[in-house]
């Protein structure tokens, strides 16, 4: 969904909240542009898309560095890729599972308000992992629950060296996110990332 540089700024701005938009997320905004996920039908979905590669860089930065044991599961291509289709791979993941999560509502609440946002954090979870929530509507903005995501996933993925383990020994994004312990919704997502570009050998 190709933007124009100005829409690409606008949505980098919005990305930083009050702020203008700086060099590093108006580049963000305009390389997520390019990215195809399951959020795309929805009127956030640029703002969400450029947050997450946003994220990639810092909170989610090990992400991208790490080459789990079971990627070819979700993206063969993945361990040639660069640092950008790596960035694609994971928002494009994310954003499927996500729709299992909270169906892209991004005020969505499960367990009375325990869990919230577009993928089901915890409060207590978040600070444990040291999320900024400081915007006002925390975990229901929805830049905010997916750099959180990010953070969680990032520090699990790097302990476990997977996306998601096994049944009895589930690691990675599984071990936070009970969507991809399930058969059908696991493979699902990973239908749906193996055939990005990036992950096509």
């Amino acid at each position: 969904m190709p933007l124009s540089l100005l829409a690409a700024l606008g949505v980098a701005t919005l990305t930083a909240g009050c702020t203008l938009a700086t060099p590093d997320t108006a580049v963000e905004a305009t390389r997520a542009a390019q990215v195809t996920t399951r959020w795309d039908h929805r009127p956030e979905a640029d703002r969400w898309t450029a947050a997450k590669f946003a994220a990639l860089e810092t909170d989610g930065r090990a992400l991208v560095s790490t080459v789990p044991q079971d990627i070819d599961a979700f993206c063969p291509g993945y361990e040639a890729a660069n640092k950008e289709g790596r960035k694609a791979f994971w928002t494009a993941l994310f954003s499927g599972l996500a729709g299992y999560e909270s169906t892209w509502r991004p005020d969505a609440a499960g367990a009375g308000g325990r869990y919230r946002g577009l993928l089901q954090i915890w409060p207590t979870s978040a600070r444990y992992y040291g999320c900024d929530l400081s915007h006002p509507n925390g975990l229901y903005d929805g830049p905010t629950n997916l750099r959180c995501a990010a953070r969680i996933a990032a520090q699990a993925v790097e302990r476990d060296k997977v996306v998601v383990g096994s049944s009895g020994n589930w690691g990675g994004v599984a071990k936070d996110w009970p969507p991809m312990r399930d058969a059908r919704k696991r493979a699902d997502i990973a239908e749906f990332t193996r055939s990005l570009p990036v992950c096509k050998i």
